[in-house]
């Protein structure tokens, strides 16, 4: 079954301008990101998905394959779907641009819940180890059923108690996920994001509009992802220790 993996890097980040580029240990992160996603799929079926020239110099100069993508698209899944609308694929992985420290395992395990679950979005998510991502805004919290069907996801922390006696496990996002072209093609046709999606600004959030059902899958991996400056610290240390 083909799967292409494409990772959407925008370069106008409002948090992080430049992000992609920017060098971890002499590497620019996009290459560091399409090394690890190498380790999953032949590097013919590997894409960045952008919507700035000089990323795409960058990508194309690592023998890396680069697909321009609208600056209007909205969201990183908007620009997979437009990718999805130029190659043809059975399954479509996104893996984010600004997850550095990744495990190619995790991207593997995506993969193969997808072929298992054809008719479900998948997402990853794995525990929450600290207070200080519990509270992050930076950080999506997911709730999910017995069925591991994503019910909710925010940017607070969620599920709250009431009762402070009762000991609460947290969850939170990881942001691989896997569609098929029908699922991309509905994601796609919103012109603005909906209204809680736009609320949280939590891409996902938009398949609840259409009734499709999003699969959780656990994940080891202790992946960070470079929101700010500050993140990058983090990522070089954990790249010393291997």
């Amino acid at each position: 079954m083909k799967t292409v993996i494409v990772i959407p890097a925008r370069y106008n980040s409002t948090r992080f301008k430049g992000k992609p580029l920017v060098k971890i240990l002499g590497r620019e992160m996009i290459l560091r990101v399409a090394d690890i996603c190498s380790d999953v799929v032949d590097k013919k079926n590997l894409f960045i998905a952008t919507d700035n020239y000089k990323i795409l110099a960058t990508v194309r100069k690592a023998k890396y394959k680069a697909i321009m993508t609208s600056s209007k698209c909205l969201t990183g899944t908007d620009r997979v779907a437009e990718v999805s609308r130029k190659i043809n694929s059975r399954i479509y992985v996104n893996v984010q641009g600004d997850e550095p420290t990744i495990n190619p395992n995790d991207i593997i395990k995506i993969i193969k819940k997808k072929i298992k679950y054809p008719n479900h979005v998948i997402c990853g998510y794995t525990k929450i180890t600290s207070f200080e991502e519990a509270f992050s805004k930076n950080v999506p919290k997911v709730v999910f059923n017995k069925e591991e069907e994503l019910v909710y996801i925010s940017r607070s922390i969620i599920p709250c108690t009431k009762n402070n006696k009762n000991k609460v496990n947290y969850f939170k996002q990881v942001c691989i996920y896997a569609f098929n072209k029908k699922e991309l093609n509905i994601f796609s046709r919103l012109k603005n994001k909906s209204k809680i999606e736009k609320i949280e600004d939590i891409e996902i959030l938009r398949f609840f509009d259409f009734g499709i059902k999003i699969k959780m899958v656990r994940l080891y991996g202790r992946s960070v992802a470079v929101d700010e400056i500050k993140d990058l610290k983090k990522v070089e240390d954990i790249l010393n220790k291997k």
